[in-house]
């Protein structure tokens, strides 16, 4: 999920789109660089900007892009990318019967959201979906009191767009939380700390490793992962901060329902 699979994805360096943001009415983007202050659309980007340039995008930065264009309208719940007929913006882009949305272009780049990308982010986030509703059932949790994100790459995901295109559970904004550098810091407490190193020792011998790949209802949950939350009765949290636009662009399922 760090950028990679994703046709303008890269690391987190300077250059890389970390932020977005999508106006729903005019279905245009601002974003914000690694390296410069400013947002895209604030006074002096352009100048600071150039420093370092617009290279890509981060696994923050297609989090929030894939996040906002669900807030607005650009992409439905199946995963598919509105045409510009259909968006009603002409950074919405077709090419082999698929679409994609034109986040950012210059003399020396273009950065696009593609279907493929989009394909790539609901695999991820289906895999993580099955991987946590089997630990669930396997340790007869009914509900979730809180959410760490662990890692560098979990303390600059934005919680709310993590919840609005399914990849954490369900659940307040305010229990998603950025633990940091969770490995690093458990290494130096058990390498300064005796008794924690005692206590690390025991419970790592109580630990029960399960294959999720290989349990009976992993298929079924990752399937039903794959797509975007459009139901408030299976995401009541989501749905009590966010309302998620009504929108279809299967053109074949509408042709046919007609």
């Amino acid at each position: 999920m760090k950028g990679a699979q994703i046709s303008a994805g890269q690391r987190a360096a300077p250059g890389a789109i970390e932020r977005v943001r999508i106006d729903p009415i005019t279905k245009e983007p601002r974003f914000k660089v690694i390296g410069c202050e400013q947002w895209s659309n604030e006074e002096g980007f352009s100048e600071n900007v150039s420093e370092v340039g617009v290279t890509g995008i981060c696994g923050s930065g297609i989090i929030e892009a894939v996040a906002e264009m669900r807030l607005a309208g650009l992409l439905d719940a199946n995963g598919l990318i509105g045409s510009a007929a259909q968006t009603g913006s002409n950074r919405c882009t077709s090419s082999e019967r698929t679409n994609s949305y034109l986040l950012y272009s210059d003399n020396k780049v273009s950065l696009s959201i593609t279907n493929m990308d989009i394909r790539a982010i609901q695999l991820a986030k289906a895999a993580l979906h099955a991987s946590f509703k089997i630990l669930l059932e396997k340790s007869r949790v009914n509900r979730i009191d809180s959410i760490l994100l662990a890692g560098a790459f979990g303390s600059q995901i934005s919680p709310e767009h993590a919840l609005i295109i399914g990849l954490v559970p369900d659940a307040q904004v305010s229990q998603i939380v950025a633990s940091g550098n969770s490995a690093g810091a458990g290494a130096i407490i058990a390498l300064l700390d005796v008794s924690s190193r005692r206590e690390i020792s025991s419970v790592v011998r109580k630990v029960h490793k399960i294959e999720t790949a290989v349990e009976p209802n992993f298929q079924k949950h990752f399937v039903e992962g794959s797509a975007f939350p459009d139901n408030s009765s299976s995401h009541p949290e989501l749905f009590k901060i966010k309302e998620l636009p009504n929108v279809n662009f299967n053109q074949k399922r509408l042709r046919r329902q007609r």
